[in-house]
């Protein structure tokens, strides 16, 4: 995220309200396409895996508002504080994933595809805002 240190602070809120728009909108495509070429559970997996996504980046962004809210603190320790959260998250979806597709390979697949393509939009994202405030200096 140390790309968007040097970015606007209103450019943020409008780049994860974008980023959710999108991905709700390629998980849809993603869910489509997979009902047309995969078992149903598989594209189940791609909206719950899109989901997951963006229930993240929700608790994500709350997290980070209370962090604010604390006052002055160095950037070491509110990185340790976000950083230990979401690792927990990450961890926590992991294994549930990992479960899943033992239980179920369709719809593990599916999950990690919805994932996956949230990360794709959120990167190309970042990557429109960046370029369009001049790019990385």
């Amino acid at each position: 995220m140390h790309v968007l240190e040097n970015l606007p602070v209103d450019t943020l809120p409008q780049l994860l309200r974008r980023t959710v728009i999108s991905a709700l909108l390629v998980g849809f495509v993603g869910f489509v396409v997979a009902l047309l070429i995969a078992p149903p559970l598989g594209a189940l997996g791609v909206a719950l895996g899109v989901g997951l996504a963006i229930l993240n980046l929700r608790f994500l962004d709350r997290q980070a508002a209370r962090v604010e809210l604390k006052g002055e603190q160095s950037s070491k320790a509110v990185r340790r504080q976000l950083g230990g959260k979401t690792t927990g998250r990450l961890a926590v979806v992991t294994v549930a994933v990992i479960g899943v597709l033992f239980l179920n390979g369709p719809l593990g697949i599916g999950i990690v595809s919805g994932l996956v393509l949230y990360q794709i939009v959120f990167v190309i994202n970042v990557f429109r805002v960046v370029s369009g405030q001049g790019g990385i200096e």
